[in-house]
């Protein structure tokens, strides 16, 4: 059976669209919640310094000399969506 860092790896991977711990869990029928995708995220150890080490031999192996790798985690403000300001 695989564990729920495994499912979450192959949702990443195997997406075209945006992907969130939302999309996973309506992909499982609720089996993986939205909540075990965020605890999940929040125990992993590590900067980007260790990932980078930890893949940077496999993107050397792949890399094309007119190819690049983007990785972005910054967040987009949406104008349509209010501040939850309840406390």
């Amino acid at each position: 059976m695989q564990t729920t860092l495994d499912l979450y790896t192959d949702y990443l991977l195997s997406s075209f669209g945006q992907t969130t711990a939302t999309g996973l869990s309506r992909l499982t029928d609720g089996a993986v919640g939205h909540d075990a995708v965020t605890d999940l995220l929040n125990r992993l150890q590590g900067d980007n310094r260790t990932l980078w080490q930890h893949v940077k031999p496999l993107i050397r192996q792949i890399q094309e000399p007119d190819g690049l790798l983007l990785t972005d985690d910054s967040i987009a403000h949406k104008p349509h969506s209010d501040e939850n300001l309840a406390s």
